[in-house]
């Protein structure tokens, strides 16, 4: 385990920049997430620091070693790639010793470390299969215990779970997050599915179009996002576009006035999280913005409803509300109020 940074790392394919100045101190121990859209440098910026892939400018550090130069099987690190990368033909004791033998470990000595990689991931009972003969959340543990079996410095993940289905996801990420725990892991991993970053980071690195947009916690990333991008990518949100007509008051482009914490004047947008939205009383709004509106969609969701609502020709915003039996639902077409904080809204200036 080491502490990992990356400083000024830029990657041109041309006049294009798939990596544009990244710059990252990752703490040893730290499980570190990098999230963006497809395209928006994440998994260049990892493969760089797997060494399959040459930065144009800038350095990568593990520890005290400036490891920019080195090939892949000299930087101990153990990546796992999306598609497993497992071979068909070796069985799963063999497809984990691979990177034992690049290292050409003696034989001897690799037997116990095979079986305590596989231990680790549960899968010790099952090391004369091959690939085929397994589940995809069994290859994908296969995948880690190779990325494993020579205590690799740091763990690398390539968005690791986007092949199993939803139910398995949510299993294997917390099978994975709970091993990185107990073996102090410095881990890095890409994805562009936000629940699962959520989920698994210590610290969350938004990016786009080559360069880092924020870094946080999920709280930091969620509560307080530093521009529309952010706002919009981590957690749903809805944007009302308008102005800032002076301190706390934004106007809609459909003409609502909107209490909110925002200052200055000029074109803005009103970010707004679903689940911080209420259906209000229309006799009594207890909030500093209440306006009517009519329902238009509803989205069931099991635990919760996301409502579709309606406030002007031009404005319509998302209520998340609880699935409770005592409170019927609201139909399509129904009339509502809907309210919110000025605190909830967050105003984007251009």
């Amino acid at each position: 385990m080491a502490r990992l940074q990356l400083s000024g790392i830029t990657k041109r394919y041309g006049e294009f920049k798939a990596a544009d100045d990244v710059s990252l101190d990752i703490a040893d121990g730290e499980f570190l997430v990098l999230l963006g859209p497809s395209g928006c440098g994440k998994t260049t910026t990892l493969r760089i620091v797997a060494g399959f892939i040459e930065p144009t400018s800038g350095s990568v550090r593990l520890g005290e070693r400036d490891i920019t130069a080195l090939p892949p099987w000299k930087r101990n690190t153990g990546l796992v790639f999306q598609s497993y990368a497992l071979f068909p033909h070796m069985t799963v004791a063999e497809n984990v010793a691979f990177g034992l033998e690049m290292r050409k470990m003696p034989k001897a000595e690799m037997a116990p470390k095979i079986t305590e990689a596989l231990r680790l991931v549960r899968l010790d009972h099952l090391s004369d299969r091959l690939p085929r003969q397994l589940s995809g959340g069994q290859q994908q543990r296969v995948a880690l215990a190779r990325a494993l079996v020579f205590r690799p410095d740091v763990l690398l993940l390539d968005e690791p779970l986007s092949n199993l289905d939803a139910k398995l996801r949510q299993d294997v990420r917390v099978e994975i997050r709970e091993l990185q725990r107990k073996l102090g892991l410095t881990t890095v991993m890409v994805t562009h599915d936000q629940e699962e970053a959520l989920t698994m980071a210590d610290r969350l690195v938004v990016m786009s179009e080559g360069r880092i947009r924020q870094i946080g916690s999920q709280q930091d990333l969620y509560e307080r996002p530093s521009e529309k991008f952010v706002a919009d990518f981590v957690g749903r949100s809805t944007f009302i576009d308008g102005r800032m007509d002076g301190p706390g008051r934004f106007i809609s482009a459909g003409g609502l006035v909107v209490a909110c914490e925002g200052s200055g004047t000029g074109d803005a947008s009103l970010a707004l999280r679903p689940e911080r939205l209420a259906l209000t009383s229309a006799a009594a709004p207890a909030m500093d913005n209440s306006f009517p509106g009519a329902v238009e969609f509803i989205s069931y969701l099991g635990s919760q409803v996301d409502l579709h609502v309606r406030l002007s020709p031009k404005e319509r915003v998302i209520v998340q509300i609880q699935n409770r039996p005592e409170q019927p639902l609201p139909v399509i077409g129904e009339q509502v109020h809907v309210g919110w904080s000025k605190s909830t809204g967050r105003v984007f200036q251009s």
